[in-house]
């Protein structure tokens, strides 16, 4: 609100005037003045002056109360939330949102449409544009949990909503090796506004949580300069669409940015933590009782050489991690190993 400032001007009153007088002579001469009258006017003067005194005090004693009444009763403008607090050492508790613990066994495939429902796993993560509803409800028939995989940084050519894309403004770099795929613009409320449409088809679906692929573009040649705190403040946006529609998420690799997404992160599902001597940065998951679901990828091979395994679900680094060997494919082809390993 803008204050305005009234400047006060200096002018020659007209008593002045006479007694100066116009020309500005101050050797005029003046009747007398009885010293009984000029008592008495200087008396009326003071009482006058007196009584002015008084009414401009209480008019600034209540205007001062009517401007702390106004300000007190006025919105304020909330600040917005940081985007760069760390909070490895807190959880934020969700009790109507499934929350799976450490070391829940598990199977990813997202290749096809699931046909193998046969691993007896406690989760299934799948596509979600892939499977309906009714193979959903299939595996909560079989008390299994399930998380519906979709990406949420990078444009897939052949999904069926991508004509919803803007491509001038929301698309930037190609994925490198992945053909079809582009780097979203993660700021863009357009492509939000689609992500929140996934998980309304989530909740249609049946499914228990999401899976947000590709939010890590601030560690690859985007197209956008995105930078990890546009990673932090989408990730947040995303668990926040996801709870309100009682969904679980999981962060999905990003280990750049665990400390100021995880409070808000049911599991982490991360691929490759041995290879990359990265799997200590996702302890504090397995710390606060959440899964690390951990993928090691391998040679197209399902004959798996035995250290191989071992090397790999026993690394003292990925102890109590939920490790499952497969192909980069990620078809139903799967290795589990036990996560007390």
């Amino acid at each position: 609100m803008e204050t305005t400032v009234l400047k006060e001007g200096c002018h020659v009153s007209s008593m002045e005037e006479n007694i100066h007088g116009k020309d500005g002579n101050k050797n005029i001469k003046r009747p007398s003045i009885p010293r009984r009258r000029i008592l008495i006017i200087l008396l009326v003067a003071l009482l006058i002056l007196l009584i002015g005194l008084s009414v401009g005090l209480g008019v600034g004693l209540t205007r001062g109360q009517a401007t702390d009444s106004t300000s007190s009763s006025s919105p304020s403008t909330a600040p917005t939330p940081s985007t760069t607090s760390v909070h490895t050492t807190s959880s934020t508790t969700y009790p109507n949102i499934w929350s799976p613990t450490a070391g829940t066994s598990w199977q990813i495939e997202i290749q096809n449409p699931l046909a193998n429902t046969s691993i007896d796993v406690s989760v299934y993560d799948i596509d979600l544009f892939a499977n309906n509803a009714s193979i959903i409800s299939t595996l909560h028939g079989m008390n299994r949990k399930v998380i519906c995989y979709f990406s949420a940084g990078s444009y897939e050519d052949w999904r069926p909503n991508a004509s919803q894309f803007n491509k001038a403004t929301d698309l930037g770099k190609p994925l490198d090796g992945w053909p079809g795929e582009w780097w979203l613009q993660a700021n863009s409320a357009n492509v939000r506004k689609i992500m929140l449409a996934r998980m309304d088809m989530a909740v249609s679906k049946g499914c228990d949580g999401v899976d947000p692929d590709n939010i890590d573009a601030y560690d690859n040649n985007n197209g956008f300069s995105l930078a990890q705190a546009d990673a932090v403040n989408y990730v947040n946006f995303l668990a926040d669409a996801a709870h309100a529609r009682s969904l679980s998420v999981g962060l999905k690799n990003g280990g750049a940015i665990l400390g100021q997404v995880i409070r808000n992160m049911q599991w982490s599902i991360n691929e490759q933590c041995v290879k990359y001597n990265e799997c200590d940065t996702f302890r504090p998951f397995i710390e606060q009782g959440k899964p690390v679901f951990h993928i090691k990828y391998l040679d197209g091979t399902p004959d798996v050489p035995a250290q191989v395994v071992s090397g790999t679900c026993g690394n003292v680094h990925a102890k109590e991690f939920s490790t499952v060997l497969k192909r980069i494919d990620l078809d139903d082809w799967v290795v589990e190993y036990p996560s007390s390993l």
